[in-house]
């Protein structure tokens, strides 16, 4: 299994972005996705996940009411709609794939929100 993310760039605070993540090397679609995110010194933070089976939704406190992610099983895509960003969103973003008990990361891709 393979992730791609991307997406990342600079932005202005009060801006938007949106992430992709696409996955290979999967056949099924019984497999949940989410987002993490990590500045360095700290832990991998949540941010967002969809499941396979019904496409609800979890977020993180620190992005939600201004965050949507949304997949497409036939395109083995997620999204992750950031908008209203701020300077404390900024890190580097990984996709993740769980299925049958094992995790996938991708490599991650880079926000920056200037204030």
């Amino acid at each position: 299994v393979q992730l791609q993310a991307s997406g990342g760039g600079l932005v202005q605070a009060g801006g938007s972005l949106r992430l992709s993540c696409a996955a290979s090397g999967i056949s099924l679609n019984n497999y949940n996705m989410g987002w993490f995110r990590q500045v360095p010194g700290k832990e991998r933070e949540f941010v967002a996940n969809v499941r396979w089976n019904d496409g609800s939704t979890g977020y993180g406190d620190s992005v939600k009411g201004r965050s949507t992610i949304a997949r497409d099983n036939a395109k083995k895509t997620m999204w992750l709609q950031m908008n209203s960003l701020k300077p404390e969103d900024t890190a580097v973003y990984y996709c993740k794939l769980s299925n049958r008990g094992r995790d996938y990361w991708g490599q991650g891709t880079l926000v920056t929100v200037s204030s």
